[in-house]
């Protein structure tokens, strides 16, 4: 979906290189039989589609992962309708955000909804 533009990826900096970090841990690498090419390629696609979104304000979500900190900002900063995510459970337990404007889907809850526009 994004790469036909139905749907735009944010991306910050601090978001890419997680995304990088966690696809070169090597547990995951095995785990989803990838090689350092393999991620080259993916980070190049996310830097080709992605719609680069500057975070420029202090403001902290303050979740118990700071990675997940960085993901509610993006969203919040890109004014991004959903955030998909298959760790819906860490963006919402024990926070006092309030994130009615933004959907946390997982990918399935999210292609469920796409289907039905």
């Amino acid at each position: 979906m994004v790469r036909h533009g139905e749907n735009e990826m944010a991306i910050s900096v601090p978001v890419f290189q997680e995304y990088k970090d966690v696809l070169s841990r090597p547990e995951n690498m095995e785990l989803l039989s990838l090689k350092q090419s393999d991620i080259d390629t993916i980070m190049d696609f996310i830097v080709t589609v992605g719609r680069v979104t500057h975070i420029s304000y202090s403001w902290r979500p303050n979740l118990r992962d700071e990675a997940d900190n960085m993901i509610i900002e993006l969203a919040r900063s890109s004014g991004s309708q959903y955030l998909i995510t298959r760790n819906v459970k860490d963006m919402t337990v024990d926070s006092d955000l309030m994130n009615d404007d933004i959907g946390i889907l997982t990918p399935g809850e999210f292609l469920a909804i796409w289907r039905k526009r």
